[in-house]
Protein backbone atom coordinates (compact mmCIF):
# COMPACT_ATOMS: atom_id res chain seq x y z
CA UNK A 1 0.00 0.00 0.00
CA UNK A 2 2.96 2.38 0.14
CA UNK A 3 2.67 2.76 -3.51
CA UNK A 4 -0.77 3.82 -3.37
CA UNK A 5 -0.07 6.26 -0.66
CA UNK A 6 2.33 7.89 -2.06
CA UNK A 7 0.83 8.01 -5.69
CA UNK A 8 -1.92 9.57 -3.49
CA UNK A 9 -0.11 12.64 -1.82
CA UNK A 10 1.56 12.92 -5.16
CA UNK A 11 -1.34 13.59 -6.87
CA UNK A 12 -2.96 15.91 -4.28
CA UNK A 13 0.85 17.92 -4.18
CA UNK A 14 1.20 18.57 -7.69
CA UNK A 15 -2.26 20.59 -7.57
CA UNK A 16 -1.06 22.38 -4.70
CA UNK A 17 2.26 23.50 -6.26
CA UNK A 18 0.68 24.08 -9.48
CA UNK A 19 -2.01 26.51 -7.59
CA UNK A 20 0.94 28.34 -5.91
CA UNK A 21 3.02 28.85 -8.89
CA UNK A 22 -0.34 30.04 -10.33
CA UNK A 23 -1.02 32.45 -8.18
CA UNK A 24 2.37 33.63 -8.05
CA UNK A 25 2.51 33.79 -12.13
CA UNK A 26 -0.92 35.70 -12.37
CA UNK A 27 0.34 38.40 -9.77
CA UNK A 28 3.51 39.27 -11.57
CA UNK A 29 1.71 38.89 -15.37
CA UNK A 30 -0.65 41.88 -13.62
CA UNK A 31 2.06 43.43 -12.45
CA UNK A 32 1.05 43.24 -8.88
CA UNK A 33 2.95 42.22 -5.71
CA UNK A 34 2.26 38.18 -5.39
CA UNK A 35 -0.36 38.04 -2.16
CA UNK A 36 1.73 34.77 -0.21
CA UNK A 37 -1.59 34.77 1.58
CA UNK A 38 -3.56 33.93 -0.95
CA UNK A 39 -1.09 31.64 -2.66
CA UNK A 40 -0.58 29.46 0.42
CA UNK A 41 -4.71 29.55 0.63
CA UNK A 42 -4.61 27.54 -2.70
CA UNK A 43 -2.34 25.40 -2.16
CA UNK A 44 -3.02 24.29 1.03
CA UNK A 45 -6.79 23.54 0.14
CA UNK A 46 -5.63 20.66 -2.00
CA UNK A 47 -3.26 19.54 0.74
CA UNK A 48 -6.66 19.57 2.58
CA UNK A 49 -8.19 16.91 0.49
CA UNK A 50 -4.99 15.08 0.57
CA UNK A 51 -5.49 14.62 4.21
CA UNK A 52 -8.97 13.81 3.78
CA UNK A 53 -8.34 10.87 1.17
CA UNK A 54 -7.98 7.75 4.03
CA UNK A 55 -11.36 8.32 4.48
CA UNK A 56 -11.90 7.41 0.85
CA UNK A 57 -9.59 4.79 1.82
CA UNK A 58 -11.24 3.20 4.85
CA UNK A 59 -14.73 3.51 2.84
CA UNK A 60 -13.26 1.62 -0.49
CA UNK A 61 -11.80 -1.37 1.50
CA UNK A 62 -15.04 -1.87 3.57
CA UNK A 63 -17.45 -1.28 0.48
CA UNK A 64 -15.84 -2.16 -2.40
CA UNK A 65 -17.55 -1.16 -5.90
CA UNK A 66 -17.95 -5.14 -6.66
CA UNK A 67 -19.81 -5.79 -3.57
CA UNK A 68 -23.55 -6.30 -3.72
CA UNK A 69 -25.51 -4.99 -3.95
CA UNK A 70 -24.68 -2.31 -5.71
CA UNK A 71 -27.18 0.22 -4.82
CA UNK A 72 -26.05 0.26 -1.26
CA UNK A 73 -22.57 0.41 -1.99
CA UNK A 74 -23.25 3.71 -4.22
CA UNK A 75 -25.22 5.06 -1.71
CA UNK A 76 -22.50 4.75 1.25
CA UNK A 77 -20.08 6.18 -1.38
CA UNK A 78 -22.43 8.98 -2.21
CA UNK A 79 -22.41 9.34 1.72
CA UNK A 80 -18.90 9.68 1.82
CA UNK A 81 -18.21 12.12 -1.25
CA UNK A 82 -20.87 14.39 0.71
CA UNK A 83 -18.99 13.97 4.40
CA UNK A 84 -15.33 14.97 2.46
CA UNK A 85 -17.40 17.83 0.47
CA UNK A 86 -18.74 19.04 4.12
CA UNK A 87 -15.35 18.65 5.75
CA UNK A 88 -13.34 20.03 3.11
CA UNK A 89 -15.33 22.90 2.85
CA UNK A 90 -15.25 23.18 6.77
CA UNK A 91 -11.35 23.28 6.06
CA UNK A 92 -11.41 26.52 3.56
CA UNK A 93 -13.37 28.41 5.79
CA UNK A 94 -11.20 28.28 8.39
CA UNK A 95 -8.09 28.34 6.56
CA UNK A 96 -9.56 31.67 4.94
CA UNK A 97 -10.23 32.75 8.24
CA UNK A 98 -7.21 32.43 9.49
CA UNK A 99 -5.00 33.84 6.69
CA UNK A 100 -7.53 36.59 4.42
CA UNK A 101 -8.81 39.06 6.76
CA UNK A 102 -12.58 39.32 6.49
CA UNK A 103 -12.87 37.10 3.96
CA UNK A 104 -16.11 37.53 3.59
CA UNK A 105 -19.17 39.71 5.52
CA UNK A 106 -21.68 37.45 5.06
CA UNK A 107 -23.43 35.41 8.08
CA UNK A 108 -21.39 32.48 8.18
CA UNK A 109 -23.37 29.81 8.02
CA UNK A 110 -24.62 31.40 4.49
CA UNK A 111 -20.71 31.82 3.86
CA UNK A 112 -20.45 28.63 4.59
CA UNK A 113 -23.15 26.88 2.31
CA UNK A 114 -21.81 28.84 -0.50
CA UNK A 115 -18.57 26.89 0.07
CA UNK A 116 -20.01 23.60 0.18
CA UNK A 117 -22.39 24.07 -2.78
CA UNK A 118 -19.36 25.23 -4.41
CA UNK A 119 -16.89 22.13 -3.51
CA UNK A 120 -19.55 19.77 -3.92
CA UNK A 121 -19.12 19.07 -7.82
CA UNK A 122 -15.34 18.69 -7.40
CA UNK A 123 -15.65 16.71 -4.01
CA UNK A 124 -18.12 14.33 -5.60
CA UNK A 125 -15.91 14.28 -8.90
CA UNK A 126 -12.56 14.12 -6.65
CA UNK A 127 -14.02 11.37 -4.24
CA UNK A 128 -14.59 8.53 -7.03
CA UNK A 129 -11.39 9.72 -8.91
CA UNK A 130 -9.53 8.60 -5.87
CA UNK A 131 -12.13 5.69 -4.73
CA UNK A 132 -11.50 4.25 -8.39
CA UNK A 133 -7.46 4.56 -8.19
CA UNK A 134 -8.03 2.27 -4.59
CA UNK A 135 -10.37 -0.18 -6.88
CA UNK A 136 -8.00 -0.54 -9.71
CA UNK A 137 -4.83 -0.65 -7.25
CA UNK A 138 -6.86 -3.40 -5.12
CA UNK A 139 -7.77 -5.42 -8.12
CA UNK A 140 -4.38 -5.51 -9.44
CA UNK A 141 -2.92 -6.67 -6.31
CA UNK A 142 -5.44 -9.28 -5.89
CA UNK A 143 -4.84 -10.43 -9.45
CA UNK A 144 -1.49 -10.80 -9.04
CA UNK A 145 -1.97 -12.44 -5.73
CA UNK A 146 -3.71 -14.79 -7.69
CA UNK A 147 -1.72 -15.31 -10.22
CA UNK A 148 0.92 -16.11 -7.47
CA UNK A 149 -1.34 -18.45 -5.77
CA UNK A 150 -2.17 -20.52 -9.31
CA UNK A 151 1.20 -20.49 -9.96
CA UNK A 152 1.90 -22.29 -6.46
CA UNK A 153 -0.91 -24.51 -6.59
CA UNK A 154 0.55 -25.24 -10.25
CA UNK A 155 4.12 -26.14 -9.07
CA UNK A 156 2.88 -28.12 -6.44
CA UNK A 157 0.50 -30.03 -8.44
CA UNK A 158 3.08 -30.71 -11.38
CA UNK A 159 5.41 -31.78 -7.81
CA UNK A 160 2.88 -34.15 -6.74
CA UNK A 161 2.02 -35.76 -10.36
CA UNK A 162 5.96 -36.15 -10.73
CA UNK A 163 6.09 -37.58 -7.74
CA UNK A 164 3.19 -40.29 -7.89
CA UNK A 165 4.46 -40.94 -11.63
CA UNK A 166 8.38 -42.15 -10.14
CA UNK A 167 5.97 -44.35 -7.26
CA UNK A 168 4.26 -46.07 -9.85
CA UNK A 169 7.42 -46.73 -11.80
CA UNK A 170 9.50 -47.70 -8.85
CA UNK A 171 7.30 -50.60 -7.86
CA UNK A 172 7.08 -51.65 -11.92
CA UNK A 173 10.94 -51.66 -12.59
CA UNK A 174 11.13 -53.75 -9.38
CA UNK A 175 8.44 -56.53 -9.55
CA UNK A 176 9.92 -56.75 -13.56
CA UNK A 177 13.48 -57.57 -12.05
CA UNK A 178 12.35 -59.51 -9.03
CA UNK A 179 10.26 -61.80 -11.68
CA UNK A 180 13.59 -62.30 -13.57
CA UNK A 181 15.38 -63.62 -10.77
CA UNK A 182 12.59 -66.08 -9.92
CA UNK A 183 12.68 -67.11 -13.69
CA UNK A 184 16.69 -67.45 -13.09
CA UNK A 185 16.31 -69.45 -9.34
CA UNK A 186 13.91 -71.55 -10.66
CA UNK A 187 15.97 -72.84 -13.71
CA UNK A 188 18.58 -73.13 -11.60
CA UNK A 189 21.42 -70.38 -12.57
CA UNK A 190 22.01 -69.30 -9.21
CA UNK A 191 25.33 -67.95 -10.22
CA UNK A 192 23.24 -65.93 -12.82
CA UNK A 193 20.78 -64.90 -10.23
CA UNK A 194 23.15 -64.13 -7.79
CA UNK A 195 24.63 -61.58 -10.14
CA UNK A 196 21.90 -59.80 -10.95
CA UNK A 197 20.87 -59.40 -7.55
CA UNK A 198 24.29 -57.35 -6.55
CA UNK A 199 23.21 -55.67 -9.52
CA UNK A 200 20.04 -54.88 -8.29
CA UNK A 201 20.62 -53.82 -4.82
CA UNK A 202 23.12 -51.13 -6.38
CA UNK A 203 20.33 -49.78 -8.62
CA UNK A 204 17.59 -49.95 -5.87
CA UNK A 205 19.84 -47.82 -3.47
CA UNK A 206 19.64 -45.11 -6.43
CA UNK A 207 15.92 -45.65 -7.44
CA UNK A 208 14.48 -45.59 -3.77
CA UNK A 209 16.67 -42.89 -2.12
CA UNK A 210 14.70 -39.96 -0.79
CA UNK A 211 16.12 -37.27 -2.71
CA UNK A 212 13.55 -36.71 -5.25
CA UNK A 213 15.26 -34.82 -7.68
CA UNK A 214 12.95 -34.02 -11.22
CA UNK A 215 16.37 -33.35 -13.54
CA UNK A 216 19.86 -35.39 -13.25
CA UNK A 217 22.63 -34.80 -15.94
CA UNK A 218 22.09 -37.59 -18.64
CA UNK A 219 25.85 -38.32 -17.99
CA UNK A 220 24.21 -39.72 -14.65
CA UNK A 221 21.07 -41.16 -16.38
CA UNK A 222 23.72 -42.74 -18.78
CA UNK A 223 25.30 -44.51 -15.78
CA UNK A 224 21.90 -46.10 -14.11
CA UNK A 225 20.64 -47.48 -17.87
CA UNK A 226 24.19 -49.36 -18.24
CA UNK A 227 23.59 -50.61 -14.71
CA UNK A 228 19.78 -51.67 -15.68
CA UNK A 229 20.63 -53.44 -18.94
CA UNK A 230 23.87 -55.21 -17.28
CA UNK A 231 21.03 -56.65 -15.52
CA UNK A 232 19.17 -56.97 -18.59
CA UNK A 233 22.71 -58.90 -20.47
CA UNK A 234 22.61 -61.24 -16.84
CA UNK A 235 18.92 -62.12 -17.59
CA UNK A 236 19.81 -62.77 -21.28
CA UNK A 237 23.50 -63.95 -21.76
CA UNK A 238 24.92 -63.51 -24.89
CA UNK A 239 21.04 -62.95 -26.48
CA UNK A 240 21.65 -58.95 -25.81
CA UNK A 241 24.21 -56.76 -27.12
CA UNK A 242 24.18 -53.02 -26.47
CA UNK A 243 25.24 -50.11 -28.56
CA UNK A 244 25.90 -46.59 -27.45
CA UNK A 245 25.97 -43.49 -29.64
CA UNK A 246 26.03 -40.37 -27.50
CA UNK A 247 27.37 -37.04 -28.65
CA UNK A 248 29.74 -35.81 -26.22
CA UNK A 249 28.10 -32.40 -25.87
CA UNK A 250 25.01 -33.76 -24.51
CA UNK A 251 26.31 -35.61 -21.43
CA UNK A 252 26.01 -32.34 -19.52
CA UNK A 253 22.52 -31.60 -20.52
CA UNK A 254 19.98 -31.77 -17.36
CA UNK A 255 17.50 -34.39 -18.41
CA UNK A 256 14.01 -36.18 -16.11
CA UNK A 257 15.45 -38.97 -14.20
CA UNK A 258 14.84 -42.62 -15.09
CA UNK A 259 14.01 -41.49 -18.61
CA UNK A 260 15.87 -43.63 -20.21
CA UNK A 261 14.80 -46.93 -18.32
CA UNK A 262 11.13 -47.23 -19.16
CA UNK A 263 12.64 -47.31 -22.93
CA UNK A 264 15.40 -49.46 -22.98
CA UNK A 265 12.94 -51.94 -20.97
CA UNK A 266 9.83 -51.73 -23.51
CA UNK A 267 12.88 -52.10 -26.43
CA UNK A 268 14.02 -55.78 -23.86
CA UNK A 269 10.03 -57.10 -23.54
CA UNK A 270 9.11 -55.79 -27.22
CA UNK A 271 11.98 -56.89 -29.00
CA UNK A 272 14.87 -58.97 -27.45
CA UNK A 273 12.56 -60.97 -25.44
CA UNK A 274 10.19 -61.66 -28.71
CA UNK A 275 13.57 -62.75 -30.22
CA UNK A 276 14.98 -66.67 -30.63
CA UNK A 277 18.30 -65.43 -32.12
CA UNK A 278 20.37 -63.29 -30.55
CA UNK A 279 19.22 -59.17 -30.68
CA UNK A 280 20.84 -55.38 -29.88
CA UNK A 281 19.71 -52.69 -28.37
CA UNK A 282 21.04 -48.55 -29.22
CA UNK A 283 20.99 -46.13 -27.29
CA UNK A 284 21.61 -42.56 -28.94
CA UNK A 285 21.31 -38.53 -27.77
CA UNK A 286 21.84 -35.55 -29.99
CA UNK A 287 21.07 -31.88 -29.91
CA UNK A 288 18.98 -30.53 -32.60
CA UNK A 289 17.51 -26.94 -33.01
CA UNK A 290 17.69 -26.40 -29.11
CA UNK A 291 16.94 -29.80 -28.32
CA UNK A 292 17.73 -33.28 -26.76
CA UNK A 293 16.58 -36.11 -28.23
CA UNK A 294 17.06 -39.26 -27.24
CA UNK A 295 16.15 -42.97 -28.87
CA UNK A 296 16.60 -46.43 -28.02
CA UNK A 297 16.12 -49.08 -31.25
CA UNK A 298 16.25 -52.70 -30.93
CA UNK A 299 16.05 -54.90 -33.91
CA UNK A 300 12.85 -56.91 -33.01
CA UNK A 301 9.94 -57.91 -34.80
CA UNK A 302 8.77 -54.06 -34.74
CA UNK A 303 6.45 -51.77 -33.79
CA UNK A 304 2.21 -52.51 -34.11
CA UNK A 305 -0.27 -49.81 -33.25
CA UNK A 306 -1.84 -51.80 -31.34
CA UNK A 307 0.55 -52.90 -29.37
CA UNK A 308 0.81 -52.30 -25.52
CA UNK A 309 3.02 -49.29 -24.45
CA UNK A 310 2.50 -50.45 -20.54
CA UNK A 311 3.02 -48.57 -17.55
CA UNK A 312 6.54 -47.30 -18.20
CA UNK A 313 6.27 -45.28 -21.64
CA UNK A 314 2.72 -44.31 -20.93
CA UNK A 315 4.13 -43.00 -17.12
CA UNK A 316 7.37 -41.29 -19.76
CA UNK A 317 4.46 -39.24 -21.93
CA UNK A 318 2.93 -37.76 -18.68
CA UNK A 319 6.01 -36.68 -17.02
CA UNK A 320 7.49 -34.80 -20.37
CA UNK A 321 3.55 -33.48 -20.72
CA UNK A 322 3.99 -32.38 -16.82
CA UNK A 323 7.72 -30.99 -16.62
CA UNK A 324 7.65 -29.56 -21.02
CA UNK A 325 3.86 -29.35 -21.65
CA UNK A 326 3.72 -29.28 -25.77
CA UNK A 327 7.93 -28.95 -26.24
CA UNK A 328 7.87 -32.75 -24.31
CA UNK A 329 7.49 -35.15 -26.85
CA UNK A 330 7.36 -39.32 -26.77
CA UNK A 331 7.05 -41.13 -30.66
CA UNK A 332 7.18 -44.68 -30.97
CA UNK A 333 7.24 -46.13 -34.75
CA UNK A 334 9.43 -48.63 -36.84
CA UNK A 335 12.96 -48.05 -37.73
CA UNK A 336 13.87 -47.88 -41.78
CA UNK A 337 16.04 -51.22 -41.03
CA UNK A 338 13.33 -52.88 -38.60
CA UNK A 339 12.78 -52.97 -35.23
CA UNK A 340 11.09 -50.68 -32.75
CA UNK A 341 12.44 -47.19 -32.26
CA UNK A 342 10.90 -45.29 -29.42
CA UNK A 343 12.11 -41.30 -29.17
CA UNK A 344 11.86 -38.06 -26.58
CA UNK A 345 12.68 -34.76 -27.50
CA UNK A 346 12.51 -31.72 -25.22
CA UNK A 347 14.20 -28.33 -24.51
CA UNK A 348 18.13 -29.01 -23.72
CA UNK A 349 18.51 -27.52 -20.24
CA UNK A 350 22.22 -27.44 -18.55
CA UNK A 351 22.59 -27.04 -14.88
CA UNK A 352 23.41 -23.81 -13.16
CA UNK A 353 27.45 -23.02 -13.30
CA UNK A 354 29.07 -21.33 -9.40
CA UNK A 355 31.26 -19.21 -10.35
CA UNK A 356 34.38 -20.72 -7.78
CA UNK A 357 37.10 -18.20 -9.03
CA UNK A 358 38.51 -16.20 -6.33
Amino acid sequence: MRRLWLLIAAACLVPAILSLFTTYMSARVAGRPADWRIAVFGGSLWIGFGSLTPVIYILARHFPLNRAPLRRTLAVHLTGALIICVAWALFGVSLAALLIRNPSREPFLRYYASWVLTNLPWSVFLYFTVLGCISAFSYYREAREREAQQARLAAQLAEARLGALRMQLNPHFLFNSLNAITVLVRDQKTQDASRMLELLSGILRQVLKGDNRKEVTLDKELEFTERYLAIEQVRFSDRLQVRWAIEQSTRDALVPEFILQPLVENAVRHGIAKRAAAGSIEVSAVQSDGSLILSVQDDGPGYFPTSDTGVGLNNTRARLETLFGDAGILDVGNADEGGAVVTVRFPVRLPMRTNTDG
